[in-house]
């Protein structure tokens, strides 16, 4: 999962915390069922951020210049600095971390191999646009976490510089042949529907997962509330497409 911009609509103003939000891991933790949750949400990152950095190192061949390729390299390197980040904390609480991503290997790599780009274009709107739509969904859980592990996952979903990058060469792409960006969009529209397809069949499979979305572990999660998260993460989908010079 490559990290991305910070949606345009995500608020600069810090959230008043309450429940399990206004904790720290210590007191938070002390619940059974919580700290399940945070286990599964932090195995799911860390393989998502190892596979980002497979993926982005793989991308790095079809670049079609050195100063593309070195680039890319870079990204890399900050997706596995973030996957250790996220193995070290999983050990530091006592997880195994091989254990907690194990769960979430078949659902990634699947989804990768769903959307294997064909061309170096392809792979800039995957990283920008499709991995983009699990990072804002890892935001909007964060908002609900003990105050420890939400600093550790919003500092992991910190850009890695590939935001800026995909947008200045798919836009170059679009400028330079047009026709360019009816196949991106088409390619942009099916990221969209697999991420969350995905998105959807892990949380369903994890049982501690499903219940922080729908309420009982973090607090503020009704039916109510992941219909409207799920509007917001389309909108920042909207206006990344929108960012590239594609429509939605």
């Amino acid at each position: 999962m490559t990290s991305s911009d910070k949606p345009e609509n995500a608020s600069d103003t810090a959230p008043e915390h309450t429940g399990v939000a206004a904790r720290d891991w210590a007191t938070a933790s002390a619940d059974p069922q919580y700290r399940a949750a945070v286990v599964d949400l932090l195995g799911a990152l860390a393989y998502g951020e190892l596979a980002a950095f497979e993926r982005l190192a793989e991308d790095a061949k079809l670049a079609p210049t050195l100063e593309d390729k070195a680039e890319l390299a870079k990204m890399a390197s900050a997706e596995f600095h973030h996957f250790e980040r996220l193995r070290d904390r999983l050990a530091d609480i006592g997880e195994e971390p091989t254990s907690a991503m194990e769960p979430f290997v078949a659902a990634y790599d699947g989804f990768h191999k769903q959307t294997a780009p064909s061309d170096w274009l392809e792979g800039l709107v995957k990283a920008y646009v499709g991995d983009s739509i699990a990072s804002d969904f890892y935001r909007e859980v964060a908002a609900r976490l003990d105050s420890d592990t939400r600093s550790l996952v919003l500092a992991v979903l910190d850009d890695t510089g590939h935001g800026g990058f995909a947008v200045e060469k798919v836009r170059a792409a679009i400028d330079a042949d047009p026709r360019v960006g009816g196949r991106l969009a088409l390619w942009a529209r099916r990221l969209m529907g697999e991420a969350l397809s995905q998105s959807q069949r892990v949380v369903a499979d994890r049982d501690a997962l499903s219940t922080m979305l729908v309420g009982g572990v973090a607090d503020g999660f009704d039916l109510a509330e992941v219909g409207k998260m799920f509007s917001r993460i389309t909108e920042a989908h909207t206006k990344r497409m929108a960012a590239l010079g594609l429509a939605a």
